[in-house]
């Protein structure tokens, strides 16, 4: 509870400033207007926006209750929101989360909508529609956590998410973006393999999760994280890519192995100035691919900061991102 209190204190202590430095969880950008929002994970997902996305305002937060729903199907809920999405489609705003019990598959990812992401403005309000995919212990060996949405080349959505456990999920979705659709079609798109059973706390070299797909070149390309984040200056997170023709994949890297035997091609890993670079997004804004992720600053004390950088491709259409800037 006190942690709780606190947090929100810090929200209103910073609501309305701007920033250039933010320090950010799990961030997802989309675009209005000439605005950009970030949405990030926080006690009821964090809002920034910017104009230039360099110069960001606090904007507050999506819930400002918990949702009923939350706190009646999980038992141990500890009040954070993680690891949010954002698209737009048909006239609204579609803002997917995840509730979850840590280190465990006791998990749900919901979600709420708006028709406007301007809190200036007369329609601005989330309204909430609860579970979309729930993972339960004993029953599921995958994790309803780290959802992103991604559209087929015949205007089908899916939903890839999952973290550690049996592999990362992609889920056909129902064209009102809130429902599973029926038949159900799953599939394991990624994939590592785990020495021994242990619980998603440690999961030595099986640790893979917040599954991106972004469609580019003719091929689908399925950016994850692999290893360790939320241990400071020791996580070990980094950024790995498989592409696919087909949405469902198999997704394969550079070398040609199957992202299902632990296969990715490298895109970003710490280095002198960045600790652990990880849960990233992609996107086109103003005919330029950017890379959205985090990464724990070496500099200033391990802290967690937002990274913006622009995606080259090379001669074989394969992501380059430099961060050494």
């Amino acid at each position: 509870m006190k942690q709780s209190i606190l947090i929100i204190i810090v929200l209103l202590l910073f609501s309305g400033k701007t920033f250039s430095q933010i320090f950010v969880h799990d961030p997802v950008i989309t675009q209005q207007n000439d605005n950009y929002y970030l949405f990030c994970t926080g006690l009821g997902i964090t809002i920034w926006s910017s104009p230039d996305m360099k110069n960001w305002t606090k904007e507050g937060r999506v819930f400002q209750e918990t949702p009923q729903w939350v706190s009646e199907t999980l038992d141990d809920f500890a009040g954070h929101m993680w690891a949010p999405d954002i698209i737009y489609n048909n006239g609204r705003y579609y803002l997917y989360y995840s509730v979850s019990a840590f280190g465990k598959n006791t998990s749900c990812i919901g979600v709420a909508t708006n028709s406007t992401l301007n809190p200036q403005d007369a329609d601005y309000e989330w309204i909430d529609h609860g579970i979309v995919v729930q993972s339960v212990p004993g029953r599921d060996d995958w994790n309803a956590i780290d959802p992103a949405i991604a559209f087929d080349d015949d205007g089908q959505p899916w939903m890839s998410f999952g973290s550690f456990w049996d592999g990362l999920k992609l889920v056909k979705l129902n064209d009102d973006l809130k429902s599973i659709a029926e038949p159900q079609e799953w599939h394991t798109i990624a994939k590592r393999e785990r020495s021994f059973d242990i619980d998603e706390t440690d999961a030595g070299d099986g640790a893979l999760e917040a599954p991106f797909i972004f469609k580019k070149n003719g091929y689908y390309y399925l950016f994850v994280s692999f290893d360790y984040c939320c241990r400071g200056a020791e996580s070990t997170y980094k950024i790995m890519v498989g592409r696919a023709k087909n949405i469902n994949g198999p997704y394969f890297d550079k070398q040609g192995k199957s992202m299902l035997a632990g296969g990715g091609s490298l895109v970003l890993k710490g280095n002198e100035n960045w600790h652990a670079i990880g849960h990233n997004a992609a996107y086109t804004f103003n005919g330029k691919d950017y890379l959205v992720c985090h990464g724990y600053d070496a500099h200033d004390n391990a802290r967690q900061k937002l990274i913006i950088r622009e995606i080259k491709w090379n001669e074989n259409d394969w992501p380059v991102v430099d961060i050494t800037k």
